[in-house]
Parts: C-alpha cells; sequence; structure tokens
C-alpha cells in the first residue's frame, strides 16, 4: 500500500445533522497523519436519485461522487448493540463489487449526540450565548453511552446555555446548532473515555500503520 501523501475523505451519515461529526474525525486523523493536509466533508447523497434508498447504494454513490481517500461510514446503535451496526455495514460491504476506497466504521452508542456532550463552553458559544453565566450541568462522561435519550438531553442544555425567554425562545432551533459544537471544540480526547470512540481510534491507527509502511 503506497504512503499517503494527503487525506481528502468523506463522512457517510444517517442523517444531515450528523455531520457534525466531521471536526472530530478530522481531529483522530491529525493524532495519526501530523504531517500531511487532512481534508473533510459530508457526503451528502440525499438528493441523489436512487432506486433504493439502501446503506448499500449509499456507499457506492458517495465513493463514487467523492471519490475519497477514506470513507468513514456513520451508523448510530441506537436501539442496536454496537457490534450489530459494525455487522451491518461490513455485510452491505461485501455486496460491492466495485472499487472501494479505505473505509472506517463510525458507531457511537445510542447517538451522534452523545458525543457532543462534554464540552460547556462549546454548548454556549453553539447556543449563541458565548458570555452565558448560567453554569451547565453535563452528564459525567462514564454515563453518556447509557443516557436514554441524548439528543432531548442535548436540547434541554442548549436551551438553558442560550437564555432566551419568551418569543425569542420560541424562535430558537437548537437541533440546527449542533455543528456548531464541534466546530468550537480543539480538543476531543475526553472523549477517550467512551469505548465506541476508542474503537474509532484505534481503526484510525490502524489505517496510518498500513498507510504509512
Amino acid at each position: 500500500m503506497p504512503i499517503m501523501e494527503k487525506i481528502d475523505f468523506a463522512l457517510l451519515c444517517d442523517g444531515t445533522s450528523d455531520r457534525c461529526l466531521v471536526p472530530i474525525l478530522k481531529w483522530l486523523l491529525r493524532r495519526y497523519f501530523a504531517d500531511i493536509p487532512i481534508n473533510g466533508i459530508w457526503a451528502d447523497v440525499s438528493r441523489s436519485r436512487l432506486e433504493q434508498y439502501t446503506l448499500v447504494n449509499r456507499i457506492r454513490l458517495a465513493a463514487d461522487l467523492y471519490e475519497p481517500d477514506v470513507l468513514f461510514i456513520h451508523r448510530d446503535a441506537e436501539a442496536q448493540d454496537q457490534e450489530s451496526r459494525y455487522e451491518e455495514i461490513r455485510d452491505a460491504v461485501s455486496r460491492i463489487r466495485e472499487r472501494l476506497p479505505r473505509l472506517i466504521c463510525v458507531v457511537p452508542v445510542r447517538m451522534t449526540e452523545s458525543w457532543l456532550l462534554f464540552n460547556e463552553r462549546a454548548m454556549k458559544v453553539a447556543a449563541g450565548n458565548p458570555n452565558c453565566r448560567t453554569h451547565i450541568e453535563l452528564p459525567p462522561l462514564s454515563t453518556i453511552e447509557s443516557l436514554p435519550d441524548p439528543k432531548q438531553r442535548l436540547i434541554d442544555i442548549l436551551i438553558i446555555a442560550s437564555e432566551l425567554r419568551g418569543r425569542h425562545l420560541k424562535r430558537f432551533k437548537p437541533l440546527q446548532c449542533r455543528h456548531l459544537i464541534t466546530e468550537n471544540i480543539e480538543d476531543f480526547s475526553p472523549l477517550f473515555e467512551l469505548e465506541a470512540f476508542q474503537r474509532l481510534s484505534r481503526d484510525i491507527e490502524q489505517l496510518s500503520m498500513t498507510a504509512q509502511r
């Protein structure tokens, strides 16, 4: 395998909101590929005319449209166990006969929002209120993978951080702020406390070991 001189990656997500994972993936890649350019993009295949909107077709289309060096395939674990999601992705890939880029799975336990619940400052900035004086009670990192509804917890926190009231609060769209959270975090190392994040990191490390031999 040739040494990689750059990395252009694409992220194929469950939904548009999960594009907030792009800064996290850039940060992880930078840990293992410190000296080469890294560029990342959300692979938007939602507007393409697919007869069947299956994972197989979405992977094939993302690889074809974006021609990335690395394609990250995201699936939230949700009610499934993490390994079932990995198996689902592996099964989809096995059905594709076309040549594919290097593939890495991204499977947060529960959902992506669980990976956003650790940086109070970023929450306040994302809510449009960086000078918020209200203390934000974030769940302990050791518990966030077991939260029953990380998305609702995130909504509640962003509403508190906004300090909005009345009609201003009614116009506030907290879920539209998700991407601003990760864009305003420089260090994602606290997430290493999470098993799913550790697994993602190991897969990227393995990529670096094989790509730079």
